[in-house]
């Protein structure tokens, strides 16, 4: 089984990363995890005309590196071997479309569990990965 895990610095998403471990390691024929890192650039297009693109796009790469250290830590110590992508985008629509793309069989996700009123007006990117994605997605608490 080949799944992908969405990290985004979140106790929510180190929590994903450790079910994602459990089920890999419960699984007879094993499985792969890649790790997904996506920092959206749109409010930072308008700074690369004056800090350049180059600039822009470092500082993103270290933001991700940043938010994959735990999971990292925890799939080293663990003997997991793992891949990384780190993207930049639309954060759900990246996630979705990485998962396809990667032909993932399973996509999983950390939920901060608002629910309700909150999530209706801010929306939440596992809801809207959920809504997109054609892998299936599984959401951890």
């Amino acid at each position: 089984m080949k799944l992908l895990v969405a990290i985004d610095g979140s106790k929510n998403s180190l929590r994903a990363a450790k079910y994602a471990l459990q089920l890999v390691e419960a699984l007879r024929e094993g499985g792969s995890i890649t790790l997904i890192s996506v920092h959206d650039d749109t409010a930072l297009r308008h700074a690369r005309r004056f800090v350049g693109k180059q600039a822009v796009t470092d500082y993103l790469r270290e933001l991700s590196e940043e938010d994959l250290g735990e999971a990292r830590k925890l799939l080293e110590k663990a003997g997991r071997e793992h891949e990384t992508l780190i993207l930049t985008g639309q954060v759900a629509g990246a996630i979705a479309k990485a998962a396809d793309d990667g032909k993932f069989d399973l996509l999983v996700l950390g939920s901060k569990g608002r629910g309700g009123l909150k999530d209706l007006l801010i929306g939440s990117v596992a809801r809207r990965v959920s809504e997109i994605s054609k892998v299936p997605v599984l959401l951890v608490k």
